[in-house]
């Protein structure tokens, strides 16, 4: 630069501490600002920016102008290069850049800068490897080796290799060299199982977010469930009060248009039938049925093993409960000689099913209807949709169901042990050895089963029975009663009793067409299907039998005896003397417990099961509410 401007410049212009670069870097920045078009203008430009930002007070004015014109008369000589530097004038300062990097040193640029905010609040990493050995490590390993096996790159390669020690192509340097590359493979193994230990930690905290989500929306679902349960009561209580209020103005309208009837009454003497006519009678009007207009589903997101809800229901041993839908109505019977309607959804109790003279040894809950067994030898049947609708309030004296009372059923001369109805038909089993079936439309027993002549057809005498009973030992105050459990569908009816036989009954001819050996004590319950029969025994078994060939399918071994068991599309729940209901899962042949498990707990006597939801009738009177 020195050189090109040697004329018109003074020592001491020369001998300033300027470089070659840094002219060319003036003026390249001198350049950019350039809006001119032909080279007068542009050198014009260029001297007066010069000038003012870089002139040294010290030296004549006209060193940059002299420069510039010694600038201008080379490019008029040079016209490619004229060209270009009349370019600069359209291209923006990032064009310029551009043009003087690299694409990859851009992206590198660009990658590797981080703002001094970003860098003071990098968050702790447990990591031990950065995000570039990730990749490196993430990268697949044919990927890795393209440039080792590039073509054009083999000699450079080789160079590297040797400027950096890389050992010769010798047996003991290609031994160096396979450990070298086996000791990288090990590092990116290691940087691969840190990354997927990194990512197992991150999901497992997706994983506890989602489930605290879960658990908000849960919470709210109940709440929803609720509030909803409460307002299909309130529109049933307005529903029965309309139909009261209409009653009533039925029955003014009518008396107001026969106004004969006064007449009538004055005319007639004391006590005659007509004043028997006129007497008031008690009404048995049917009220709303109480079922519930839209079907609750909270249980149905729960997890299996989790506690709905623990209700106190009696203040004795809970002898037998049942229950219609999910969150419906709950029916439990104690040996405190009460039997209370529940709530399910509200945990409250409706009132009590009052008449019978003892306690009540089993029950069943059907629609609105429900049927119970006692020791009183009768058997009663209620409608729960006659009872009065009572506000959502706890109360402290429970009222009596009164109304709900339809008939009672008194054949049998000993403790009614199980029962069973459908539809119109009941069956039921006693101590006096007998099954009897009911017609409901007439009140009356229609047919009766000795047990103890079918017995006798097979060879049998009633000291087995006795002493199959007493070898099973007592279970929840009693011994095996002599008829454990029955079920009936049209004309079959399956009966388990106290020599451990199962005997499948023709309700049309009064005669057993099978027997299930099997059980060697008394059994307490069974239910069947299309295809299986599952029996539960005081042997301390389950078994289930294949009704096509009467032969035993599968067999469970437990601790203690089973006193209760049902089975859904599912699972199987059964009471075996433990403070848990122990439940197997006929889709993946699991075996687990579900209830309360502690000190305080209390054993499990009863259990009933529907569409995943448990009920658990306890030995303390409290009934809990488990999700399965």
């Amino acid at each position: 630069m020195a050189s090109n401007t040697g004329h018109g410049s003074s020592p001491s212009t020369l001998d300033r501490p300027r470089t070659e670069e840094g002219d060319a870097t003036i003026i390249s920045n001198a350049l950019t600002s350039v809006a001119g078009q032909n080279i007068s203008a542009f050198g014009r430009t260029v001297s007066a920016t010069a000038g003012t930002l870089f002139t040294d007070p010290a030296a004549p004015p006209q060193h940059y102008a002299a420069a510039m014109s010694d600038i201008s008369k080379q490019l008029s000589h040079r016209p490619s290069l004229q060209r270009r530097v009349f370019s600069f004038n359209k291209r923006s300062p990032t064009e310029l850049v551009r043009s003087k990097l690299s694409t990859a040193e851009i992206q590198y640029r660009a990658l590797t800068y981080l703002p001094d905010e970003l860098l003071r609040n990098i968050p702790d990493n447990e990591n031990s490897y950065s995000l570039f050995q990730g990749f490196q490590a993430s990268m697949p390993e044919e990927h890795q080796r393209v440039g080792k096996n590039h073509p054009r790159k083999g000699s450079k390669n080789k160079l590297l290799e040797a400027s950096n020690g890389g050992e010769p192509d010798t047996p003991l340097g290609n031994l160096k060299r396979e450990k070298s590359t086996m000791a990288r493979q090990l590092e990116m193994l290691s940087i691969r199982k840190n990354m997927a230990s990194s990512e197992i930690r991150e999901i497992d905290m997706k994983i506890s977010n989602l489930n605290q989500m879960r658990n908000i929306v849960l919470d709210r679902l109940a709440k929803l469930e609720q509030d909803e349960a409460e307002a299909e009561h309130e529109i049933l209580v307005l529903e029965n009060k309309i139909e009261d209020l209409q009653e009533e103005l039925d029955e003014e309208n009518h008396h107001s248009t026969d106004p004969e009837s006064d007449n009538r009454s004055e005319d007639s003497t004391f006590m005659s039938e007509s004043i028997y006519g006129k007497l008031n009678t008690p009404k048995s009007r049917k009220r709303k049925s109480s079922r519930r207009i839209s079907m609750p589903v909270l249980h149905e997101h729960l997890e299996p093993g989790q506690n709905i809800k623990e209700i106190q229901t009696h203040a004795d041993s809970i002898t037998s409960l049942d229950f219609d839908v999910p969150f419906g109505t709950l029916v439990t019977a104690a040996f405190d000689d009460t039997i209370r309607v529940w709530d399910m959804n509200t945990g409250r109790c409706t009132g009590l099913l009052e008449g019978h003279q003892a306690s009540v040894r089993c029950l069943q809950v059907e629609d609105n209807m429900v049927a119970t067994g006692s020791v009183d030898a009768s058997i009663r049947l209620w409608d729960l949709s006659r009872a009065e609708t009572l506000p959502l309030v706890q109360e402290f004296a429970l009222p009596s169901l009164s109304e709900c009372y339809v008939f009672s059923l008194d054949s049998h001369v000993d403790e009614v042990t199980a029962l069973y109805f459908q539809g119109d038909t009941l069956v039921s089993g006693s101590a006096d050895k007998t099954l009897r079936q009911w017609d409901l439309v007439k009140g009356r027993c229609v047919q009766t089963l000795d047990v103890l002549w079918a017995a006798a057809q097979s060879n049998m005498d009633e000291g087995k029975w006795r002493n199959g009973a007493r070898s099973a030992g007592g279970v929840s105050g009693h011994e095996g009663d002599f008829v454990g459990a029955l079920q009936c569908f049209d004309a079959a009816l399956a009966c388990g009793t106290a020599d451990g036989m199962v005997r499948l009954w023709d309700l049309r001819s009064g005669q057993v067409h099978r027997s299930l050996v099997g059980h060697t004590g008394p059994v307490t319950c069974l239910q069947f299907d299309d295809v299986h029969l599952v029996t539960g025994s005081l042997d301390r078994s389950i078994r289930i039998w294949d009704l096509r060939t009467g032969s035993i399918f599968d067999a469970f071994g437990f601790d203690n005896p089973i006193t209760s068991m049902q089975f859904d599309s599912r699972r199987i729940v059964s009471a075996a003397g433990e403070t848990v209901a122990k439940i197997y899962d006929k889709a993946d042949g699991r075996h687990w417990d579900c209830g309360a498990v502690g000190v305080d707990a209390a054993i499990v006597d009863r259990v009933r099961v529907n569409d995943g939801y448990l009920v658990q009738g306890r030995r303390n009177g409290t009934v809990g509410i488990w999700a399965c």
